[in-house]
């Protein structure tokens, strides 16, 4: 037996949890830290969620500036004392906005506001008063989303923003994409899920690959009854020469989707938990695989953390033709609450010409599915289905996101945009990466370099440390004495520390994910220490119990 303090969650029950997603046992995890800060005088350290601690506050200002313009446009065409007032009227709209913002110069979020008008009007060639009424509306919340997929104005903005963001500003074709505004990045997934069963892009035990260690929902959906889809792992399993995880995709493992059978890989990018990007040489390597093996490859990738690494490019990028991007306003801004996504899908892409060569039977079925949406549901776009399966069809005329919603998104985008010294984007990589430094700094262990690091999470590979530090036989040790979520359970109950299993994601079974974002920076020295110190008691356990030098 090992001479480590015994913890109240018994090895057994340790099995039991270990088979919930991360995110479930993230629950037992907290209640056992709380309980122990209650006994104690310690602090809780919750590392376990990726909610940033921080916010962007100019395109928030710009928000509510733009609100108050609002207000008083809704005053200008009626107001009652009791509250009642109208809605904002179209005609010279556009110069009362200029005005407005002339006489509140000063304002925090003027300055933003004015440029987003004037981007509208000057760049993108909007009518003033057409540009002035979307934003006014938009804002105002008194109108349904016209058209239901994205407001016109808005979905340019973006789309110059994810060209910016996703294509490192370097577009690889001339074309553009389809844009739909929905609410997060988990109602991205649902919806893309949902639509390609609905259209026979996917059917009950269709094969697909996932690129692991994964975010869990990813594991979850395809598991799922009403999917029942079977699934091949591309893992991240490469190892640099001193056997530390890259956590890049190898070329054998990318080989994989040459196989036609299957037929969509999700993937995370930068990846959660891991938090590093598809290198340059992986992402090339992948092109060649599709074009030449599988040019039908179906890719969803989930791009939400890509902002975080200099340079990144998303392979809506490199195979546009292939590739849904879902990606998410939620960590970059600070605006988890908001629940603001986009799923991109460029317009000359492969699922509109799959819809024409699945069976003559199901043509019929959807044809009849779609019909009172158009005269024509048989060239009815696989992204003008993704809108209307977001509310089972029918309700199609009152879809789209929050008019409100789409307004804070376009402000974000617009804010990222007008930053050409990229000051914001510079403070935000630096603050994480300063996190992790100061992480490994309270371990003691040195920081290994990586330029496809986005820093929002760390993953700790206990394995590797053991077998690096203390060898082979310290590590059977381990693996025979204990779960591999001891470790996350020890740190809870005895240091009120939470952190989640790797494993859980698919990832190392001996590891664990670490949360760069939600706590304050000396907290990450802290953690590192407390980590560092629980591992040692581990090495001290197995001296004492084999007699070990």
């Amino acid at each position: 037996m090992s001479t480590l303090e015994k913890l109240i969650t018994s090895r057994s029950k340790e099995r039991r949890l270990e088979e919930l997603s991360p995110f479930e046992l993230k629950d037992n995890l907290i209640a056992l830290a709380a309980d122990k800060q209650k006994k104690s005088s310690l602090t809780m350290l919750n590392a376990g969620r990726g909610n940033p601690n921080w916010t962007a506050t100019p395109p928030r200002e710009a928000f509510y500036l733009l609100g108050q313009f609002a207000l008083s446009e809704c005053r200008r065409t009626m107001s009652a004392a009791s509250g009642l007032s109208g809605i904002p009227e179209k005609h010279g709209i556009g110069k009362r906005l200029e005005a407005f913002l002339r006489e509140n110069s000063e304002t925090p979020g003027a300055d933003l506001l004015g440029k987003v008008y004037l981007y509208g009007v000057e760049h993108h060639k909007m009518e003033p008063d057409s540009w002035g009424l979307e934003l006014t509306e938009g804002i105002a919340g008194d109108q349904y989303p016209v058209p239901v997929r994205m407001l016109r104005g808005c979905e340019k903005i973006v789309h110059d923003y994810l060209i910016q963001e996703m294509c490192a500003g370097k577009p690889s074709h001339s074309g553009r994409y389809d844009l739909f505004a929905v609410e997060g990045g988990t109602a991205a997934m649902c919806y893309v899920f949902d639509s390609l069963f609905e259209n026979c892009l996917l059917k009950k035990g269709d094969k697909i690959a996932l690129g692991v260690p994964v975010f869990t929902p990813y594991l979850e959906i395809p598991e799922l009854a009403k999917y029942n889809l079977k699934v091949v792992n591309v893992n991240g399993s490469a190892i640099d020469a001193e056997g530390n995880h890259t956590f890049q995709y190898p070329e054998e493992e990318l080989d994989k989707l040459g196989d036609k059978s299957i037929k969509a890989f999700f993937l995370v990018n930068p990846s959660n938990p891991t938090s590093v990007m598809m290198s340059d040489k992986s992402r090339k390597y992948l092109v060649k695989v599709v074009r030449n093996l599988n040019p039908n490859l179906m890719i969803l990738t989930d791009d939400v953390y890509g902002t975080f690494v200099p340079g990144f490019t998303s392979l809506m990028n490199d195979l546009p033709e292939n590739t849904l991007c879902v990606y998410s306003f939620s960590k970059y801004f600070g605006a988890t609450g908001w629940r603001l996504g986009v799923i991109a899908l460029y317009e000359d892409n492969i699922y509109d010409g799959m819809l024409t060569a699945i069976p003559q039977k199901e043509k019929e079925r959807l044809a009849k599915l779609y019909e009172s949406l158009t005269l024509t549901p048989g060239k009815l776009k696989f992204i003008d289905r993704l809108v209307a399966d977001s509310r089972a069809v029918a309700l199609n005329h009152t879809a789209g996101l929050s008019t409100p919603q789409q307004i804070q998104m376009m402000l974000f985008a617009s804010f990222a945009l007008f930053d050409r010294e990229n000051e914001y984007k510079q403070s935000a990589i630096e603050l994480l990466r300063h996190r992790y430094e100061l992480l490994w700094d309270g371990m003691k262990w040195p920081v290994i370099p990586d330029p496809n690091r986005a820093s929002y999470y760390c993953e700790i590979d206990i394995a590797s440390w053991a077998k690096q530090k203390h060898g082979d036989k310290f590590f059977e040790w381990l693996e025979k004495s204990f779960e591999p979520v001891d470790v996350v359970f020890r740190l809870a109950e005895s240091c009120s520390v939470v952190l989640l299993n790797g494993g859980g994601f698919a990832g190392p079974e001996w590891s664990v994910r670490v949360s760069l974002a939600n706590l304050d920076d000396e907290d990450y020295t802290l953690i590192g220490k407390i980590l560092a110190y629980t591992l040692g008691e581990y090495v001290h356990a197995w001296k004492q119990q084999t007699g070990q030098a």
